[in-house]
């Protein structure tokens, strides 16, 4: 599975419905309006980097309001590993 943050510069006052329409399109797991160079942050989750291309070219950049993007893709998560062990704190308690 290919994980991939797409960063957005939208046109202010487009940024509400350019979310709802993303949030909408295959892939799309979660969209952030996010403060600093961009105003939306997309992450996509696909089998296939060709999936990846249709999300971003044939999905996002027909969204209205989108004046630029940035695609980045993950090569691992560390997530995982930081709830794993979060959650594992005081499990060797017998108390």
């Amino acid at each position: 599975m290919i994980t991939a943050f797409v960063l957005l510069d939208v046109d202010v006052d487009r940024v509400p419905e350019a979310a709802e329409a993303i949030c909408h399109l295959d892939g799309v797991t979660e969209v952030y309006s996010v403060t600093g160079r961009y105003d939306l942050i997309v992450k996509v989750r696909v089998p296939h980097n060709e999936d990846l291309a249709e999300v971003v070219t044939g999905g996002i950049g027909k969204v209205g309001g989108i004046r630029g993007s940035e695609t980045v893709i993950a090569f691992r998560s560390y997530a995982e590993d930081v709830l794993d062990a979060a959650f594992s704190l005081g499990q060797d308690r017998t108390d």
